[in-house]
């Protein structure tokens, strides 16, 4: 009986070998999707792609709220290096340019984001490192470059929880800013000069924002579709005025 057991533990595993992708098939297939959607590919699209990465911790990495990126990567990292030689194995074969891209935190002091456990300059550049679609002329690459560099929206929450306290003053207020150890009110991240300004008038918002040369999205969670959804902007009050 045991022995008949351990036959089909062993048929069981010799199958499930079989039909296991190989991580370069995956890899290439990842990248070709994100290439043709974007005419470019980077190691976040693969990372996301291949099911290692959730979009939700790529976000909040973003935020600041995560010191690097590999503390959320669900495998190990001689895994991880694995993947992304043969994520440049790949684009070196398609003939793609390789672009060093600037990745800016989501918050006030635009810090540099850090991918690596270790801070390794060679790795950082690796996970930095786009790599556009040739048939770009290289003035669009450029351009591409330049927005993919661009420092990304500031984000700041209308909190479901009024009890919230700020971990740096313990103050609160009607609107907050997440950070690694928790969230902050916009007096300390320097966001409580800035005015609101509601959803609903798409040309006022336009206007407003051209005009500040800070702003900040307001989103809130919403319960039933279980995602944030943007409530409106925070821009400088005489930016406000002049759109107005």
């Amino acid at each position: 009986m045991c022995r008949r057991w351990a036959g089909e533990q062993r048929v069981r595993s010799q199958m499930s070998r079989k039909n296991r992708v190989p991580l370069a098939d995956r890899v290439a297939k990842t990248a070709e999707v994100a290439l043709a959607a974007r005419h470019f590919v980077s190691a976040l699209d693969i990372l996301v792609g291949i099911g290692w990465l959730e979009a939700q911790a790529a976000e909040r990495w973003r935020r600041g709220q995560i010191d690097c990126l590999e503390e959320v990567i669900r495998t190990n990292l001689r895994r991880v290096s694995e993947a992304m030689r043969l994520f440049r194995s790949w684009a070196t074969a398609k003939g793609l340019f390789a672009s060093p891209t600037a990745y800016v935190g989501r918050m006030p002091r635009r810090q540099t984001l850090r991918f690596s456990r270790s801070g390794n300059p060679a790795i950082e550049a690796s996970y930095r490192t786009h790599w556009v679609s040739p048939e770009l002329s290289e003035k669009k690459r450029e351009r591409l470059a330049e927005k993919a560099s661009r420092a990304p929206e500031l984000v700041v929450v209308q909190p479901l929880n009024t009890e919230w306290r700020s971990h740096r003053c313990g103050g609160t207020g009607d609107l907050l800013m997440m950070e690694t150890v928790g969230p902050a009110c916009l007096h300390c991240v320097g966001l409580d000069d800035l005015e609101y300004l509601p959803a609903g008038d798409a040309l006022l918002t336009r206007r407003a924002k051209a005009k500040s040369t800070r702003h900040a999205v307001v989103v809130r969670f919403s319960r039933t579709r279980r995602r944030y959804e943007r409530q409106g902007l925070l821009v400088e009050p005489l930016a406000l005025a002049d759109a107005r």
